[in-house]
């Protein structure tokens, strides 16, 4: 595991080179919404909760905070941080795929009992959130970014709804650059994946997971995206050798 600083924020906005229009998106993950957890646990050899849990301490909430999680997916981590601001916090998780929010909620009511937090799964667009400025203690995002149409106007919109002073944090897949590790990566992530998902009949999606790790701003490029949308002290962590990140700043 290895943190650094990011540089300036003098690198150029960057997109999401190649990102399929949001109504595709948003349909594939609506259609691949019941065996996602299941293929995630295969892709990334069960690690990706072990990242979630790493992403939740970087976060750094506790009782009575209000988070954010943007593009939760089926809630996995916006569960891990209701278990960080209990009691008396809450968690709202966003997603535009309500099909993987249902999946969410299902999860919530048997992982959560108990919990003394409030938790909420609704549908929304990362671009164009509907919460007020300076409304939450923290906001995350894991797993998402890659996905935004417009990566700039995104973060800057997850920022706006942050107060000054609180954590902004992006767990992501990225490119291991060094071998071995590269080699592995690129074996695993255009062989084995494709060929999973052909095999669980979601060809296309498992094909355009691996492409949008691929086109995605790498972890320098990203901090100064993150940077430039209102953040400071930005830094990232790599974690399991580079294949996967986790950024974080200060809102300002």
């Amino acid at each position: 595991m290895s943190s650094q600083p990011a540089n300036s924020s003098a690198a150029d906005p960057v997109a999401a080179k190649g990102t399929l229009p949001e109504q595709q998106v948003q349909a594939m993950f609506d259609r691949i919404a019941k065996r996602y957890d299941l293929m995630n646990t295969v892709m990334t050899a069960g690690l990706h909760d072990e990242w979630r849990v790493r992403a939740a301490d970087v976060a750094d909430v506790g009782p009575g905070s209000h988070v954010l999680d943007v593009a939760t997916g089926t809630g996995d981590l916006a569960i891990e941080l209701a278990k960080r601001v209990a009691p008396g916090g809450s968690v709202t998780g966003v997603d535009f795929a309500e099909e993987m929010l249902a999946v969410a909620r299902t999860k919530q009511t048997s992982v959560l009992a108990g919990v003394d937090a409030e938790v909420v799964f609704e549908q929304g667009n990362a671009l164009d959130l509907k919460y007020d400025d300076d409304m939450f203690d923290a906001v995350t995002v894991g797993f998402g970014v890659r996905n935004f149409s417009d990566l700039a106007a995104g973060l800057t919109e997850m920022a706006r709804v942050v107060r000054p002073g609180g954590k902004f944090v992006i767990l992501e897949i990225s490119q291991p650059q060094k071998p071995p590790l590269s080699y592995f990566y690129k074996a695993w992530f255009d062989g084995l994946v494709p060929f999973i998902g052909k095999f669980a009949g979601e060809d296309s999606a498992y094909t355009y997971l691996p492409n949008s790790v691929k086109r995605f701003a790498r972890p320098s490029e990203l901090a100064g995206v993150l940077a430039d949308a209102g953040t400071t002290n930005v830094r990232w962590i790599a974690l399991a050798g580079g294949i996967v990140t986790i950024h974080h700043g200060t809102v300002v």
